[in-house]
């Protein structure tokens, strides 16, 4: 099997402010990069326990340079940095992979499951809206995944986005590293997330994990809301948008990459 990790960091367990996400604060930051990196290694050896040769993982928080690539298991390739690709948080996903799973992942925008809640940027987006549903970044990165057929199976995050993934994905299997309560969390320990991490991505991956792959839509509806004015009005001249207010812009598109690019560009 073939199987890619894509890892963010606020929804890693214990993870509460946004000076333990910056590699530039470094007091804060240096234990939650080892804990990511530890849940990140869970993942990979439950995904090697389940018969993976092949394990790709994409370092997709903030500088994309926090996972520590020496406590990776050696079948691993890591990717590094942004090379500008709108696949963002999955860059070189496509079909030949069997499976995609999400660690650390958090709630969307404007929602309060995480006290570090956002898409894609907590400076520039307040919502984004696909086909009318709110979209968060396991969102707008799993439909990537159903274009290429490729089954998310499992996610690691805040109980809040967990919750979204059961109502979109119901056989995707999820582990709750966290409880958002206002600017604060309440989370496990990370010897129990690791644990569980490993365990149900080697259980996940040794039964019928072709199920937790969802349709993908034929046709989108894609709407963001700018948290100012001036970031709508310049993304208003993209190809296809049209401005539904002085914050909101609209794009319809059979074409899913079309959003991606869209985002690559306004972001």
């Amino acid at each position: 099997m073939k199987i890619y990790i894509s890892a963010d960091m606020e929804g890693t367990t214990g993870v509460v402010n946004w000076d333990e996400v910056d590699h530039q604060k470094a007091l804060f930051y240096k234990q939650f990069q080892k804990k990511m990196t530890n849940e990140v290694v869970a993942a990979c050896k439950g995904a090697n326990d389940a018969g993976a040769n092949e394990v790709w993982v994409k370092d997709a928080h903030y500088s994309g340079r926090n996972i520590l690539q020496d406590y990776l298991p050696k079948n691993t390739k890591l990717i590094r940095g942004w090379s500008g690709h709108p696949y963002f948080m999955v860059q070189e996903l496509d079909e030949s992979f069997d499976a995609l799973v999400m660690i650390g992942y958090h709630s969307r925008a404007s929602s309060g499951g995480n006290p570090l809640a956002h898409t894609m940027s907590s400076s520039k987006i307040e919502k984004i809206l696909i086909n009318d549903q709110a979209a968060s970044e396991f969102f707008l990165h799993g439909n990537i995944a159903s274009k290429y057929e490729v089954p998310l199976v499992f996610l690691s995050g805040d109980a809040g986005i967990c919750d979204e993934v059961k109502k979109v994905s119901p056989n995707t299997i999820v582990h709750a590293t966290m409880v958002g309560v206002g600017d604060s969390t309440v989370s496990i320990h990370p010897e129990q997330s690791t644990d569980s991490i490993r365990s149900k991505v080697k259980k996940v991956l040794t039964g019928d994990f072709k199920k937790c792959l969802w349709k993908h839509p034929d046709h989108f509806r894609f709407q963001v809301r700018f948290i100012k004015q001036q970031h709508a009005y310049k993304a208003s001249f993209f190809p296809g948008v049209s401005q539904l207010d002085p914050k909101t812009i609209y794009l319809e598109t059979s074409d899913y990459d079309d959003i991606m690019k869209f985002l690559l560009f306004n972001i």
